[in-house]
């Protein structure tokens, strides 16, 4: 019985050489930050040719499926067979849910409109990515975690309350359009503070002067994305590190490229992740990193302390995992995809630990023949859209043609909306504006502004009407509010959103 361990540091080394941008390519294309519809149902996959069957709950209905693996045939040939004749899930549900029809890759949550990768106790979340665990009544923002509330228009923001269009806020609150703040209260318009109040555009107040100033600064309710969008070009500060080259790295060390992370240790080509309270050592070409985990080369989603995984996605609880998509709790798989609580399998066949070792050991020599040891899934198997992956949030500057010659999809066609016959249009400008200057002089036609106003005690108010209203943005993307949403809108005093929802998010990816 050979050991394996000469496979998994062949695989290692490799993954290290990685240059940034095929990382991005190669596994951001895995998380698509859209929703589909197929075959009638709300769907994390577009209508394509590469997803064959779908089901509502693979790992509770699904019967028993697997195959023999085909020595004669290459590695990647086996993956595709085997990928074809599994069923995938509409949407990527874990656990237990509520209300959260609309959003993918969920766990533990309740009340969630379309958010991209949730879990572990969350509530009243809207137009978001990235965010977890123990979090309250967040939109429109990106990477919210640890017990943070109240948080809208923001991103890389943990254990903080109150934060509004803002960036890279760690244990603070009452923050507005600020950035790099570390246990501040009651700050605006600041950068690169620690344990400060008070305080506008970085200058000290006293309370008095602070609370005048700010209530003028909050009516001016138009100028609040504008602010939004010049906080979004800064960079975030690398705290309580060594040897780390990157945006927003905390209590970390030895990390090489990129950032959003804390609690690692000896990394390279990572985004997204903390290892909470312990360390999460040797983590390479890894994306969205949750719990304690060790050993990670090649890794999309990962959660719930798992270790040794090698050029798989999405995972849970598990160890020695190779080639793998969808897993919880299994060890020792090769190209398996929806098992729970399994081992020692390879394309979802089990084996006895002898046969398993035997087997794997050809497999992972043919690899290596056909210089694809280290390598992820094939282009083949992707089946998203190019352009609606993070991968393209990330990096726009991959052009179609690039991707396709490679074997991506890419989306030319706007997705259709369902927008309700007879529903009213409201623009987020004055008819006038360019966008819609064909309409002007209709009386008929509405903007943002006529539905929220001050009254004549400077109290916000927001007409409840806009929630019966189709908005459509300067970009003729369209979106509605909803009523959580406008709850939250009226309860901290801001202004209807401006622009269409995955816009928002966009937003909290731009790094500097």
């Amino acid at each position: 019985m050979q050991d394996i361990k000469i496979w998994e540091e062949k695989i290692k080394e490799k993954r290290y050489k990685i240059k940034f941008r095929e990382f991005v390519k190669e596994l951001w294309s895995w998380l698509v930050l859209n929703l589909y519809k197929n075959k009638g149902k709300i769907c994390r996959y577009p209508e394509t040719e590469r997803i064959k069957k779908l089901w509502d709950n693979f790992w509770e209905d699904a019967p028993n499926l697997w195959q023999e693996y085909n020595i004669s045939e290459d590695f990647f040939y086996n993956m595709k067979s085997l990928y074809d004749t599994i069923p995938f899930q509409y949407l990527y549900h874990i656990w237990k849910s509520e209300n959260c029809d609309f959003s993918d890759v969920m766990l533990l949550w309740k009340n969630v409109y379309l958010w991209f990768t949730v879990m572990n106790t969350v509530e009243n979340i809207a137009y978001s990515a990235f965010c977890y665990p123990y979090i309250t009544d967040v939109y429109n923002s990106f990477m919210v975690s640890f017990h943070s509330s109240n948080v809208y228009m923001s991103a890389g923001i943990t254990n903080s309350q109150n934060v509004f269009y803002s960036k890279y806020i760690a244990d603070s609150y009452w923050v507005y359009f600020s950035s790099n703040l570390i246990w501040c209260q009651e700050c605006i318009g600041c950068n690169d503070l620690q344990n400060k109040s008070y305080c506008i555009g970085n200058k000290q107040y006293s309370k008095e002067e602070y609370t005048k100033k700010k209530e003028d600064t909050l009516k001016d309710k138009n100028s609040f994305l504008s602010f939004y969008k010049h906080i979004s070009t800064r960079k975030a500060t690398n705290i309580w590190s060594e040897n780390v080259s990157g945006n927003s790295i905390i209590k970390s060390s030895n990390i090489e490229n990129w950032g959003c992370i804390a609690n690692m240790h000896n990394g390279y080509n990572i985004l997204i992740g903390d290892g909470w309270e312990w360390t999460t050592n040797h983590v390479y070409d890894a994306i969205d990193i949750w719990h304690t985990t060790n050993h990670i080369y090649a890794w999309v989603w990962i959660w719930d302390a798992s270790s040794y995984i090698y050029c798989s996605s999405q995972i849970t609880g598990s160890n020695k995992i190779y080639y793998s998509y969808f897993l919880d709790k299994c060890s020792y798989c090769i190209w398996c995809i929806w098992l729970k609580n399994k081992s020692f399998c390879i394309l979802n066949k089990q084996y006895s630990k002898e046969e398993w070792y035997e087997l794997a050991n050809k497999i992972f020599s043919q690899m290596e023949a056909d210089w694809i040891l280290w390598d992820f899934f094939p282009w083949e198997l992707n089946p998203f859209y190019f352009n609606d992956t993070m991968a393209y949030l990330i990096d726009d500057s991959f052009t179609k043609e690039e991707v396709e010659k490679e074997g991506y999809m890419w989306r030319d066609e706007k997705i259709k909306v369902d927008i309700p016959e007879g529903a009213e249009i409201i623009y987020t400008k004055p008819v006038g504006n360019d966008f819609n200057r064909s309409e002007k002089g209709n009386e008929n036609i509405h903007s943002l502004q006529d539905y929220q106003w001050f009254d004549s005690n400077w109290n916000w108010f927001i007409n409840p009407e806009i929630m019966k209203k189709v908005i459509q943005d300067e970009n003729w993307n369209v979106y509605k509010i909803v009523p959580m949403e406008y709850e939250f809108l009226m309860k901290h005093w801001l202004p209807l959103p401006e622009i269409h929802w995955l816009d928002r998010i966009k937003l909290g990816f731009k790094f500097k």
